[in-house]
This record gives C-alpha cells, sequence and structure tokens, in this order.
C-alpha cells in the first residue's frame, strides 16, 4: 500500500480508482526501450531495476525503484508521448500499481502532492545518475562490484543476495569472466562467500 503520508486522501483515491494493482515475479521485463509508455508503475511492495541497452543490447544498472517510488523516466516519456530509453525488469517479487499516463499527467496540474512527488523523484534519480557516471568513470571496477552488492543486500534486507555472476556482469557493462574473477578474489580477502546462484556479504 502507499505511505498514508505520501498523498492526501482525495489524491490517494484518484490513484487507487484509476491504477491496477499487479504482481509481477522477479526477472519479469515490464517495459522494453524503444516502446511507448502507457502505463507508470508506482511500486507497492519488492522493487524494479532500471536499465540502460545500447545497441549491441549492452546494458548497465541506473538505478532501482524501491517502495512508494515510480519510476521518473517512464513520466517524462509517457507524457511527451515519447518511446521508452531504459529497460525496467523486476528485481524482487513485486506488487506495483499502474496508473494511466494520461491521468498522471493531469494530477500534476491538479494536485500539489503530486507534483511534489514527481519533482522529488526527478532529484533523487538525477542524483542517482550522477552517481552511476562518477562510478564508471573514476571507480575501479572491484570498487562498483562491491558498491552493487551491498545495494542488493539492503534491496533484499539480507546479506544473502540472490544473484548470479551473469547478472552482476549485465548490470555493470562488463564480462561474466571479469565477475567471477574479482568474486573469487573477494571470496579470498574474507569480503564475501560464494554459492550457487547466491552471494554473501561477509
Amino acid at each position: 500500500m502507499l505511505q498514508e503520508e505520501l498523498f492526501n486522501s482525495v489524491l490517494k483515491e484518484e490513484v487507487y480508482k484509476y491504477g491496477e494493482i499487479r504482481s509481477f515475479p522477479s526477472e519479469t521485463v515490464i517495459l522494453n526501450p524503444h516502446s511507448y509508455i502507457k502505463v507508470i508503475p508506482i511500486v507497492l511492495s519488492g522493487s524494479i531495476k532500471v536499465m540502460e541497452t545500447d545497441e549491441e543490447t549492452q546494458e548497465i544498472l541506473l538505478y532501482y525503484i524501491k517502495p512508494g517510488e515510480s519510476c521518473i523516466m517512464s513520466f517524462l516519456a509517457g507524457i511527451r508521448n515519447e518511446t521508452s530509453k531504459v529497460k525496467a525488469v523486476i528485481e524482487e517479487d513485486a506488487e506495483v500499481l499502474l496508473v494511466p499516463v494520461e491521468k498522471a499527467s493531469v494530477w500534476t496540474r491538479q494536485f500539489p502532492e503530486w507534483a511534489d512527488y514527481i519533482f522529488s523523484l526527478y532529484q533523487k534519480r538525477f542524483e542517482e545518475l550522477l552517481e552511476v557516471v562518477n562510478a564508471v568513470a573514476f571507480r575501479k571496477l572491484d570498487a562498483r562490484l562491491l558498491h552493487l552488492l551491498k545495494q542488493k543486500s539492503t534491496l533484499f534486507k539480507s546479506d544473502t543476495i540472490p544473484v548470479t555472476h551473469q547478472q552482476l556482469a549485465d548490470e555493470l557493462a562488463t564480462q561474466r569472466e571479469v565477475v567471477s574473477r574479482l568474486l573469487k578474489q573477494m571470496e579470498k580477502e574474507g569480503i564475501v562467500s560464494l554459492s550457487r546462484n547466491k552471494i554473501s556479504l561477509l
């Protein structure tokens, strides 16, 4: 459910009246690049990862959408009737409120709380994208890998993370062999413990 303090009762009533609640299992792709956006997702539980994909299908993680949050890039593309520039994938089993894009646009003018919500998301995502740029430009891959593992640990609220080496490689825009080599080195250093499709932070 939406946080009580997020919207006033009138806006919340509108959101639930026109929105559709759907459940998605992990790894479900809910948005592909170059597709038109008809609905804006608001995460009620679980999480969504937003990726950028180039023409050669190489991907890099941009940010996570957590409970109470939405995808500002979907919102901006939707209200402009432009195609998506990102790919959105369910990170962990999620319940999502899908809001029609035309309503999301109207609410921006009708409800100050909704406009504040959208602008706060814009600021948050902008800061996260700056962090991605800084990480790619200035951090070594091992530091980026450890940061990503810590992000996932926070998302799953557990030190044991259900993830494959290939998934990590995709999100870091590198090769699986590179990630595997770094993880083995981190295991030797006592930073992580590796098991099949799971990594534990020590």
